[in-house]
């Protein structure tokens, strides 16, 4: 897993839980080199920041630990049905939870159904 030079504590670790398959849907970016996700953050994040993600994907007991970095950004002034937040990277090229999403997805990938960022 990458290293990452330590930040302040509470922007280095941050735990984000994936509680459906619609969820999971909408904020799944496969367009991404390595995949990644779009999240709503509580902290204001820049282009490039890097932190780990505690992925927790529907009923899984197990967190996913995950190295990203902010790839695209959201603001505010976003229209509905999009929302602000951030587009995460995942930077580690093999991670676990690539193939585990692509596998809950499977058939909905290329469903015309609107996601959080497209």
């Amino acid at each position: 897993m990458k290293t990452l030079q330590r930040r302040k504590a509470n922007k280095n670790i941050l735990p984000y839980t994936v509680k459906d398959l619609r969820q999971l849907q909408q904020s799944y970016m496969p367009f991404i080199q390595n995949g990644g996700l779009f999240i709503e953050p509580d902290q204001d994040h820049k282009m490039g920041d890097e932190f780990f993600l505690l992925l927790t994907l529907l009923d899984e007991a197990e967190q996913i630990p995950l190295a990203v970095k902010v790839v695209w950004l959201a603001g505010k002034e976003v229209k509905a049905p999009h929302k602000p937040g951030i587009g995460v990277q995942f930077t580690d090229i093999e991670n676990p939870a690539k193939n585990k999403i692509e596998t809950y997805l499977t058939g909905l990938l290329s469903s015309p159904t609107a996601t959080a960022t497209l």
